[in-house]
């Protein structure tokens, strides 16, 4: 059986849902099934507003229009990210600042943010990597500080926390993904969660193509008209049905990734006390989600043959990002905040293992095999 890095999960409730949403004789956005997806964001994480959008990255977009991004303006984030998180930005003609991560957690290191600070600065983006926290506290300290907002990118942190806060709540600003890659899917779909209830407003008109027309469906004025700039960000009834039968079951999916993360991590602990590897780290005060399993191997060849050997015995395994500050367009449209020799560190020794409902009935053949290309590789 070939292994894939993902496969997408079923509930079983999903084609049901999608079905209702037909019967209901709505299928365009902002109806009883995004309602309920919002709501339940709501409940969950204790934001003050949550918007479905059709993707993480219509999220970031929104985000960096309501952070009133100017060209010139410069907004810092860690380069050891998925483009989307620059991009949004950009769009705007913001200048991303590239600050290189940490050693254990991969994510922004919160030390080098200060002095990446200029008189342009804007904002800050903490990239939650793997669904393991930032250090948050320190970074909302910087931005207080400084007058910065805080735009959490939380794509890959639906269902992890930070000192028992969710991801994406903690920030002014927090953007969810529903890709399905996700933990929790719709194919395409994210959400922007808002956090500053002073945001939420201009947030319903941005996301309705800069038309109050949230406020209309409320009786809140008697006609609606374009107020602001927008887009439409809102995914249709069928994405959010879909979605509604995944979250619905969060605890569950939460429960069998996690067993799968664990299992992972105790079968490599040999290998990276001998010093052949070294796993994931999740710091005290951060509870992840398993949004992914990987590795860091010695260096950039061992890392290729590594996968080549497991895509040999047919198991699909992927590094990850490309850094941006080393990227075409990141070098045309960012500047990097110092050398960031973590970043490519991590970028050239990067493994990604499959980490998908059902795995456990081949898990110990991609540890097997893991174990065997790792053992070669090392010789």
């Amino acid at each position: 059986m070939h292994i894939p890095f993902n496969k997408p999960y079923l509930t079983g409730k999903e084609l049901h849902y999608i079905a209702e949403a037909h019967a209901r004789g709505q299928l365009a956005g902002d109806g009883h099934f995004t309602r309920l997806c919002s709501g339940w964001l709501e409940q969950t994480t204790g934001c003050a507003k949550a918007l479905l959008t059709h993707s993480c990255t219509a999220a970031l977009e929104m985000a960096a229009i309501l952070a009133d991004i100017q060209p010139g303006d410069e907004i810092i984030m860690p380069s050891f990210t998925f483009v989307s998180t620059a991009n949004a930005f950009v769009l705007r003609g913001g200048v991303p600042v590239f600050v290189d991560i940490r050693p254990d957690t991969l994510n922004i290191d919160e030390r080098l943010i200060e002095r990446a600070i200029t008189r342009r600065t804007k904002a800050i983006v903490p990239v939650h990597y793997a669904g393991v926290a930032c250090e948050m506290d320190a970074i909302m300290d910087i931005a207080r500080a400084n007058g910065l907002l805080v735009i959490e990118d939380a794509a890959q942190g639906v269902m992890a926390t930070y000192k028992g806060r969710p991801l994406g709540t903690i920030g002014h600003l927090g953007c969810f993904s529903f890709h399905e890659t996700k933990n929790i899917i719709s194919g395409e779909g994210g959400a922007l969660l808002v956090n500053d209830p002073h945001l939420a407003e201009r947030a319903e008109i941005i996301r309705e193509k800069g038309t109050n027309r949230s406020l209309f469906f409320r009786g809140q004025v008697d006609k609606y008209t374009w107020v602001d700039i927008g887009s439409s960000y809102l995914p249709g009834e069928i994405v959010a049905a879909f979605l509604w039968a995944q979250m619905q079951e969060v605890q569950s999916i939460t429960r069998q990734r996690l067993a799968l993360w664990d299992a992972y991590h105790a079968a490599f602990e040999p290998l990276a006390r001998s010093g052949a590897l070294r796993r994931p780290i999740v710091p005290a005060g951060c509870g992840h989600n398993a949004h992914m399993y990987y590795l860091l191997l010695s260096g950039l060849e061992q890392r290729t043959s590594f996968i080549q050997r497991l895509a040999g015995q047919d198991i699909h395994s992927v590094f990850h990002y490309v850094p941006l500050h080393s990227s075409p367009h990141g070098l045309r449209h960012g500047r990097a905040a110092g050398q960031l020799p973590l970043t490519t560190d991590a970028a050239d020794r990067l493994v990604r293992l499959p980490l998908w409902i059902g795995l456990d009935q081949h898990q110990a053949r991609v540890v097997d095999a893991a174990q065997g290309a790792i053992d070669r590789v090392s010789a």
